[in-house]
C-alpha cells in the first residue's frame, strides 16, 4: 500500500519472478536467489534505496503488463486526474468514449516511451473498457475511470 515493493514483498516478488522465468524456460546464470536479487536490484533500483517503486517496476514488466502503471506514474494526484479527464473528454459529455480513451492511451504510451502499433492500441483500449466499464455502455464515467 506504500507504492514500493520492499522487505518480504520484495523477496516474494523475486520468488514469483524466478518461478515464472523457469516456467517460461528462461535459463539463468545464478543458482542462488540472493545473487539474482543483488543483480536485479543493481540493474533496476535506479535510486539505490533498496526498494522497487512503481516507475522502476514499469521498466521491468513488458508493456502489456504495465501500461496501467504508466498512468499511475503520470497522474498521481486527484487534481492531475481531473485535468487529464477534462483534456480527454473532448466532447464534454462527461464520459470518456472509446475514441477518447484511445487518444488518452496513445498519449500515455508516447509519454512513457513505450512502443505500440494500432492493433496493440486497440487491444489496450478494449482491455481498459472491459476492466472498468462497469455498466457495459462502452464508455467510462468519472467514477469508473477513477477506479
Amino acid at each position: 500500500g506504500n507504492c514500493y515493493i520492499e522487505g518480504k514483498e520484495l523477496e516474494n516478488f523475486f520468488q514469483e519472478l524466478e518461478s515464472a522465468r523457469k516456467g517460461a524456460g528462461v535459463d539463468t546464470k545464478y543458482d542462488n536467489l540472493g545473487d539474482k536479487m543483488k543483480e536485479f536490484m543493481h540493474k533496476y533500483d535506479k535510486n539505490a534505496d533498496g526498494k522497487i517503486e512503481m516507475a522502476e517496476l514499469a521498466q521491468i514488466l513488458p508493456t502489456e503488463e504495465n501500461f496501467l502503471l504508466c498512468f499511475r506514474q503520470h497522474v498521481g494526484s486527484s487534481a492531475e486526474f481531473m485535468e487529464a479527464w477534462r483534456r480527454y473528454d473532448t466532447d464534454r459529455s462527461g464520459y470518456i468514449e472509446a475514441n477518447e480513451l484511445k487518444g488518452f492511451l496513445s498519449d500515455l504510451l508516447k509519454k512513457a516511451n513505450r512502443p505500440y502499433d494500432e492493433p496493440k492500441l486497440q487491444e489496450y483500449t478494449q482491455t481498459i473498457l472491459r476492466m472498468f466499464d462497469m455498466n457495459g455502455d462502452g464508455k467510462l464515467g468519472l467514477s469508473e475511470m477513477s477506479r
